[in-house]
């Protein structure tokens, strides 16, 4: 039986981004050794789309209130990349890593299949 996912990020500063999902984001974690983190994540879902090109994989962190969730990441000196972004199924926003580079949020507007 399948018991979990096991999302991995690759980072040109492992090391910062780590310290950011821990102090930042909040994410709970055990240390697998040597101080290699592993972070505990929300609830998940996982969809499948169509692709026009090669397979790819895309992550996401979703938000209730992505307004509210934007505002405490300004308080934190985070960095916004961008305005948010309407979309038909929810709205897109993303923020900085330290390393530079980009992580997803979005507001969902379709129904969950975390919260059933």
């Amino acid at each position: 039986m399948i018991s979990g996912a096991h999302v991995i990020l690759y980072s040109q500063d492992a090391e910062a981004d780590r310290d950011f999902i821990r102090d930042v984001l909040d994410f709970p974690g055990v240390d697998a050794g040597g101080g290699w983190l592993i972070f505990r994540l929300p609830p998940a879902e996982m969809a499948v789309h169509p692709a026009d090109g090669p397979p790819r994989h895309e992550f996401f962190l979703m938000c209730d209130d992505l307004d509210s969730q934007l505002s405490g990441f300004r308080a934190q000196g985070v960095e916004i990349i961008g305005p948010v972004s309407e979309q038909r199924w929810g709205r897109l926003a993303a923020i900085r890593l330290p390393s530079g580079a980009e992580l997803s949020l979005y507001e969902p507007h379709h129904p969950t299949a975390h919260s059933r």
